[in-house]
């Protein structure tokens, strides 16, 4: 690489847009259980009823059947039966409630903790994890979005952080292959280098790197890292590819548990459709098949490679669905006690918080808000979630109000 060694690119990246650690932060985050999380993110809202806290031979059940699973006396919805295999390495939250009915705002609230702002952009969760660990051995995004149609942003943190988007990596990934040779851009890097050294000259504060070198840099190191193999999913066997599934999502799974093995942080992987207005069943019953083999062969695959420990695994969307089936035999959008399946990170294994009442009349028993499970992922990671940070109108505003679940800490 001519022009800016790798080792130099590195520092660059590490030491700007505010992607550094104090002592007490790197030791904390080094000492952490988890080192990444991968969210399967169920776009649209997902009934709890179809899924993981099924009420079958009641009012609010509808056709929807359960089957036993490997935690005695739990049931989730029978078309998932890898997953009610596997349930023993999970726990549920079947108490989740938000304060937002509709999906962009209910998205927001669950990524960041926070109700939509009229002054305030917050940052995503992952973001924020890009932001606060360290990982200069990291050359690719440290924060990244598969099958995504609304990629999580920096907010706050900046457009550095905003994750960066792929669709089915079965395809080839767009943004990681030179537009043109890489001799030809790094013959332009170094002609932006003297450029940019005249703009540091003579400047009353010591300038290390503009953002816009900054940015350039690390694209040619992520242009040149043998890490971009993490999204050719076409180098494992193709039984391994068939236990995902061999969707786009199965595919975007299979990448997920790549890309944590080269040290990405934060990776959510989208499975859509879920808003289930009309044919309720149908559709839930025709996008289980994906949910259950892509997730149950990840949860296999992190075990097996030993990184379930050191990898947080949630599953949800931003709300659930109603306990009532409406006219067009569908179910509408519900915030009072929705599911969420949570793996991995050093979090308790076989717990279930929360229920939901059979009749669909009453609140969840023990709500978990979306502040505290982000609270938890958190602490799980190492990032100080009471950490105060500044807006760019200088406008203090802390990181996290929510409260670790003791539920689910081992």
């Amino acid at each position: 690489m001519s022009g800016f060694s790798r080792r130099e690119a590195l520092k660059i990246g590490a030491l700007s847009l505010g992607g550094w650690l104090s002592g007490a932060s790197w030791a904390r985050a080094a000492s952490a259980p988890a080192r990444s999380v991968i969210w399967v993110w169920l776009e649209g809202g997902p009934s709890q009823l179809e899924t993981f806290d099924p009420h079958p031979g009641t009012k609010i059940g509808g056709p929807t059947q359960a089957i036993d699973t490997r935690l005695r006396g739990v049931q989730i919805g029978a078309d998932y039966p890898r997953l009610a295999e596997r349930l023993d390495r999970v726990s549920l939250i079947r108490s989740m409630v938000s304060k937002e009915g509709e999906h962009q705002r209910g998205r927001y609230l669950l990524h960041t903790g926070y109700p939509v702002s009229a002054t305030i952009e917050h940052p995503s969760l992952g973001a924020v994890l890009a932001h606060e660990l360290e990982r200069p051995e990291v050359e690719i995004p440290k924060h990244v979005c598969l099958l995504t149609p609304d990629p999580p942003r920096g907010g706050y943190l900046g457009g550095a952080y905003n994750a960066f988007a792929v669709g089915d990596p079965a395809q080839p990934v767009r943004g990681l292959t030179p537009n043109v040779e890489l001799e030809r851009l790094d013959a332009r890097l170094t002609k932006l280098e003297l450029l940019e050294r005249r703009f540091r000259a003579g400047r009353a504060e010591r300038v290390d790197a503009t953002q816009h070198e900054t940015l350039a840099t690390r694209a040619r190191v992520m242009l040149s890292s043998t890490q971009s193999e993490a999204f050719q999913i076409d180098q494992e066997p193709a039984a391994v590819r068939e236990a995902y599934g061999g969707t786009p999502f199965g595919n975007a799974c299979l990448a997920a548990r790549r890309l944590v093995e080269v040290g990405v942080p934060a990776i959510e992987v989208s499975l859509g459709n879920w808003d289930s207005h009309v044919d309720n069943f149908d559709l839930h019953r025709g996008l289980a098949a994906k949910l259950d083999a892509g997730l149950s062969a990840l949860l296999d695959d992190l075990e097996q490679r030993d990184l379930l420990q050191s990898t947080l695994v949630l599953c949800g969307g931003e709300f659930g669905r109603t306990p009532t089936v409406n006219p067009l035999g569908g179910r509408d959008h519900w915030t009072q006690g929705f599911s969420y399946l949570v793996a991995g990170g050093g979090l308790a294994r076989g717990r279930v918080i929360g229920s939901t009442d059979p009749q669909g009349a009453g609140k969840p028993t023990d709500p978990v808000a979306p502040r505290d499970l982000l609270a938890t992922v958190y602490k799980q990671l190492g990032v100080d979630g009471s950490r105060e940070f500044y807006t760019p109108e200088g406008r203090p505003v802390l990181l996290n109000e929510g409260t670790p679940l003791p539920a689910l800490l081992a």
